[in-house]
């Protein structure tokens, strides 16, 4: 079960590849001033999660509106997530939690992703700046996407 709405949202570090290279995204480092959308997602270069991402991507200057920045986080390298959104024009930041902690702390480990270990349900966390969970939504498979218009919903009510 994902962590549930009140909850404080489990910190983290995790990488991610950008034009200059790799660096550290803190969830902590947004808290104080802006609202964070975590989109959990099983795999890069998957049908679902590019579709996913895609449409995010397709949205994004509508989370600005709402004082937000768009995480989508999986447990790929981010060497292959940096291909994948280059290969499929995602511009959502891309999170690596190789190491599988981020997505224990949140809940949402799928146990078997189709015979290749430990995975990433999909799921989606809006955060407020203070650092609580305000939205919580995990998908009752990994090929249904969360519900973007309760997410933008989520954080108007902020």
């Amino acid at each position: 079960m994902a962590l549930s709405v009140g909850s404080k949202a489990p910190d983290f570090t995790l990488r991610s590849m950008t034009a200059e290279g790799l660096v550290d995204v803190k969830l902590s480092d947004n808290f104080g001033s802006k609202n964070t959308v975590l989109l959990f997602f099983p795999a890069a270069f998957t049908g679902v999660c590019t579709e996913q991402m895609c449409d995010m991507t397709a949205g994004l200057g509508d989370f600005g509106g709402v004082d937000a920045v768009v995480y989508g986080i999986s447990a790929d390298t981010p060497f292959a997530q940096a291909e994948w959104a280059k290969k499929s024009s995602i511009s959502v930041q891309l999170l690596s939690d190789y190491q599988k902690e981020t997505i224990e702390a949140y809940d949402v480990v799928l146990p078997d992703l189709v015979g290749l270990g430990k995975g990433s349900q999909r799921a989606a966390f809006v955060i407020d700046k203070e650092g609580v969970v305000r939205y919580s939504e995990q998908t009752p498979t990994p090929l249904e996407k969360p519900n973007a218009e309760a997410i933008m919903s989520a954080l108007k009510g902020l």
